[in-house]
């Protein structure tokens, strides 16, 4: 039997998040199938493990889940805490071709990562996605901020790191600079993959045009600005829909959430979804004239891309990750995402059918790598180290 790969999914498989990292992980596991061992680190049994079908039904599950944390069933803790009791030998084995780390581990995972760097003969390499909760601190959930430094320290003990953008490669590169450490990994960047684009459920006309905002609420992505952007528009007698979807997080979003309640309130065609299914997005994707995704800063930015994918175009920034995606084609790139300058750019959008028209066209001559042109790039690169 061929020697597979390890493939760590200690979060993953324990919530039904949908957000970037959770997508990554969960492709990288369908596209590597065979190839891949997928693992967890078991808290209760102090041990690594494979997963569970419990686990696994989590992975394949379309269900997006109202937050982001880990749940354990009580059985899954007893049998873990049993086995501890047992000392049962660990069941990883030594014969594994490599290691792939695609999520952002906790502490506990970080201590726990020599027994699974033994496990391999080949190399570990961990993917990463952005340093965010450094360069926005203010920005960013204070648990993030205060383990971050920690986890970019670790991840000089892997083998490789895969950067999603170039943006990522050269912020994990200007941090350990800065450490002044004499010795790093090498570091390359593997653009993220897309699913492909199903046929666009028929839209259904509407009355007004609808701007969609697809991305989960919290402060980095800027919504606040977005809101505050399209009641200047509202004000000024504009008429269109505002559509957002994404899971909201508590902490960083609470301004953006409540000012939504506050237009909801006053009238305004706004409406706030939440995590919606893979049904619901693409008919969102179908029935909007064209997106808006106001982050000011990204790893990769996976919704501008599927976005163009659809042939909608999108309204993002013009720098770091998502002037990457936005130099191709198919976007109206801002230098500011104030909101002046997203009203600006909405306004255009709406009031120039010419424009819109020839966005339009560029968006759908855009083309994107598959997850399986990922996951064939990510395990050709490993193959090298």
């Amino acid at each position: 039997m061929a020697a597979t790969l390890l493939l760590d999914l200690t979060h993953t498989s324990h919530t039904r998040a949908r957000t970037g990292i959770q997508r990554v992980a969960r492709a990288l596991r369908r596209e590597l199938a065979e190839g891949a061992t997928a693992v967890c680190f078991d808290p209760f049994e102090g041990a690594w493990r494979p997963l569970e079908g419990w686990e696994e039904g989590n992975l394949d599950s379309g269900d997006p889940a109202p937050g982001r944390g880990e749940k354990w069933p009580l059985g899954a803790r007893l049998r873990g805490r049993l086995r501890r009791w047992g000392r049962r030998p660990s069941l990883l084995g030594q014969a594994h071709a490599g290691l792939v780390v695609p999520e952002i581990f906790s502490p506990s995972v970080a201590a726990a990562l020599p027994e699974l760097f033994a496990a391999s003969s080949g190399p570990k390499v961990a993917v990463f996605h952005d340093a965010i909760a450094l360069q926005f601190p203010e920005l960013s959930p204070r648990s993030a901020v205060t383990r971050f430094p920690s986890y970019l320290r670790q991840l000089l003990a892997f083998d490789g790191i895969a950067a999603n953008s170039e943006s990522s490669r050269d912020a994990l590169l200007g941090y350990w600079s800065w450490l002044g450490t004499a010795r790093t990994p090498p570091v390359t960047v593997i653009p993220l993959g897309l699913d492909p684009a199903p046929p666009s459920p028929a839209a259904h006309p509407s009355p007004l045009p609808t701007v969609l905002c697809v991305g989960s609420i919290e402060g980095r992505k800027n919504h606040a600005a977005l809101l505050d952007a399209c009641e200047v528009l509202w004000a000024r007698g504009l008429r269109f829909n505002l559509k957002l979807v994404g899971l909201a997080n508590a902490e960083t979003g609470a301004a953006a959430l409540e000012r939504i309640r506050r237009l909801e309130a006053a009238g305004r065609t706004v409406a706030y979804e939440g995590p919606v299914g893979d049904e619901a997005l693409e008919s969102a994707y179908a029935q909007c004239s064209f997106t808006v995704y106001p982050s000011l800063a990204e790893g990769f930015g996976l919704p501008v891309a599927e976005s163009l994918a659809r042939g909608r175009p999108c309204i993002c920034s013009s720098q770091g990750a998502l002037g990457e995606i936005a130099r191709g084609g198919g976007c109206f790139a801002v230098g500011g995402l104030g909101v002046p300058e997203l009203a600006s750019a909405i306004s255009r959008l709406l009031e120039s059918p010419a424009d819109l028209s020839a966005l339009t066209a560029a968006a759908r001559g855009r083309r994107f790598a598959s997850w399986s042109d990922y996951a064939r790039q990510l395990a050709g690169w490993m193959a090298k180290l």
